[in-house]
């Protein structure tokens, strides 16, 4: 469980199991954002359908309620990499899509009543050396190369950057308005109510065992559909046909108690921006309703085989890192509690760039790999398959991410000398950028080889 599952409005006690066999006609593995999003915009587009989630835990188990609460427009492949496999027009429209996205999630949220917290107050990412400061210039740079002007991106100076956010040695930044502030679990309860609202039958505390073309194995029956879609993410290479579809990552997160108002004044994050710096191996966080600072960050170890337990969410030596980068960054909360420490796994898949498809001729479909940016893209991802299912006539349906396949993970060892020498990698980077203040060649090689 997460610092965000404990709130006192969410009950998470897991309803009904599966009991005996079922047949409907799409059957959705995975009870996060992205088999909720899906099951929502199906049951809109044709309420007549049968539409069952089936969860092994209880919904928003997941990454779903355990991530930092950035509702953004980031679409985890960079442009570059998008235009490389389809064309630049092609890769634009798919950045518009994404800042659509934030916009299209406000609406259900208040369509549907969601209380998640939502605030639209962007996302501002300091720069802390030159090095740091050199890579903000040169992302603004590059979105203007793409024809996305202020209103999408802006450079901020020294004290611009300071007024948003005060945190240590700020040489600059960046700013961009396309992201909210969620409580992340609170989005996935609602969204789940408003999902059984529209008739979908959630049956939690069901593990499927295997996924076939039109049927699903479970500890409690068979069921059979006409569709059968895979919203597994993180939890993907346990499924043993798509072992190395994905790679499950863990991504550790830190809270304080309650800051005082004062260091609210001295932070900044007035407008509650999700925030982060320019660094290699991500960091992020956000100013929470209660006045918290929820923070986390990369680093922990990639697991032999794919491995995911619960044990894996608490490693203590990420969790005391995290705290000494809050505290380097805002050096004014020293002595306030960190009251709460979690983690959770993401999905990766080999190309870093995420999917969706659907097969009409096995009623197969999927969609993951968000690396991390899932919050909006889920949503993205949920139209996506709600459309290519029951043939809507839309655009997103031709999108750049729609029936692409990534490639396969290495087999072991390979698989776990690559993913962590990686992150080793991007940490030394970081060390070196910030003593030296020169961008490292060794981060800039290293993304180069990853398409970005």
């Amino acid at each position: 469980m997460s610092f965000w599952h404990e709130d006192a409005e969410l009950n998470w006690a897991p309803q009904r199991p599966l009991e005996g066999d079922l047949e409907v006609d799409i059957a959705i593995v995975g009870g996060g954002y992205t088999g909720l999003w899906t099951a929502y915009y199906l049951a809109k587009a044709d309420p007549t359908l049968r539409i069952a989630v089936l969860e092994k835990n209880f919904v928003g188990f997941g990454a779903s309620g355990r991530n930092g609460g950035w509702c953004s427009a980031i679409f985890p492949a960079t442009l570059r990499k998008v235009a490389a496999t389809s064309s630049r027009s092609e890769a634009i429209r798919m950045q518009q899509a994404m800042f659509d996205t934030v916009e299209e999630i406000r609406h259900v949220v208040d369509a549907e009543k969601i209380d998640c917290d939502f605030q639209r107050g962007g996302y501002v990412s300091v720069a802390r050396n030159n090095a740091q400061w050199a890579r903000s210039r040169q992302e603004v740079e590059n979105w203007r190369e793409w024809g996305f002007g202020e209103e999408h991106m802006r450079l901020l100076n020294a004290d611009e950057a300071t007024k948003r956010l005060a945190a240590s040695h700020v040489h600059g930044g960046t700013f961009t308005p396309h992201c909210a502030a969620v409580q992340p679990a609170k989005l996935v309860h609602g969204l789940a109510n408003a999902v059984r609202a529209l008739g979908v039958k959630i049956f939690e505390s069901t593990e499927v065992r295997e996924l076939r073309s039109r049927s699903l194995s479970t500890a409690h029956g068979t069921v059979r559909a006409d569709v059968v879609v895979r919203a597994t993410e993180g939890y993907t290479a346990q499924i043993r046909t798509a072992h190395r579809a994905i790679v499950p990552m863990y991504s550790l997160m830190i809270a304080t108690a309650p800051l005082p108002e004062r260091i609210w004044q001295e932070i900044g994050l007035r407008d509650r921006e999700t925030f982060s710096d320019k660094r290699h191996l991500r960091i992020y966080g956000q100013r929470t309703r209660e006045g918290r600072l929820a923070f986390g960050g990369r680093g922990a170890p990639y697991h032999f085989g794919s491995r995911v337990k619960p044990d894996f969410d608490d490693d203590k030596r990420v969790h005391a890192m995290l705290r000494s980068i809050l505290l380097d960054l805002f050096p004014m909360i020293k002595g306030v509690p960190f009251t709460h420490a979690w983690g959770g796994n993401l999905g990766i898949p080999r190309d870093w760039y995420p999917s969706v498809s659907y097969d009409p001729r096995s009623g197969m479909a999927h969609a993951g790999g968000y690396i991390g940016d899932g919050v909006a893209t889920t949503n993205l991802a949920g139209r996506t398959l709600a459309a290519e299912i029951v043939n809507l006539d839309t655009d997103i349906r031709t999108l750049p991410w729609v029936n692409r396949t990534s490639p396969q993970w290495e087999p072991e060892p390979l698989r776990w000398v690559g993913v962590n020498a990686g992150t080793a990698a991007f940490n030394i980077a970081d060390r070196s950028e910030a003593r030296f203040g020169k961008p490292s060649r060794l981060a800039s090689g290293l993304w180069r080889a990853l398409g970005h």
